[in-house]
């Protein structure tokens, strides 16, 4: 088992869409970013690829490389999930929240975790999504920008010894496992 942290913060500007774990919400600003700006999306990518100690979002998606340029996070999350795969890691589950003072989330949380656990080709039941305020402090409370962190845990398939493309060696056939 591996576990993996992660954290993003984007300001809020105007002339942008509110794009929050692949769910556009309507809000009268949006993030600002490079991509999509997803700070859910990308606080889950930063938990899952520490957790496979394969680095972070700016190692394999550069801020600096046009092919990102305004890019949904929710692609970049299925690539994620594409390298834990082939690095042999099934995501358990997926532990996230999101601080913001506005808009308010909660009627858009269903649909955050039904777009992550499609990415990620894993079940909704994997993941949790809550939303919380600051009560006015700080810049999230000052409704300057929102702010996501997110815990996940990994599972490696039993046998596979570090996990490198010799892996597997004695594998019974863990559920999910891309060699089986």
């Amino acid at each position: 088992m591996r576990i993996g942290t992660g954290y993003d913060v984007h300001r809020l500007a105007a002339g942008r869409r509110l794009i929050i774990g692949g769910a556009e919400i309507p809000f009268d600003k949006g993030l600002l970013g490079h991509s999509d700006a997803d700070v859910l999306s990308h606080a889950i990518m930063d938990a899952l690829l520490g957790a496979a100690a394969l680095g972070d979002i700016g190692t394999h998606f550069p801020d600096n490389d046009p092919a990102y340029q305004g890019i949904s996070s929710i692609i970049l999350l299925e690539q994620t999930g594409r390298l834990l795969e082939e690095h042999l890691f099934f995501v358990e589950n997926i532990d996230a929240t999101v601080i913001a003072q506005a808009p308010r989330l909660r009627p858009f949380i269903e649909a955050m975790r039904e777009n992550i656990a499609k990415a990620l080709g894993i079940a909704v039941t994997q993941i949790n999504i809550k939303a919380t305020t600051e009560e006015g402090l700080g810049f999230t409370g000052n409704g300057e920008g929102i702010a996501a962190q997110a815990i996940c845990l990994l599972a490696t398939p039993v046998n596979s010894g570090d996990n490198n493309d010799a892996g597997c060696a004695g594998c019974q056939g863990c559920q999910g496992c891309p060699r089986m």
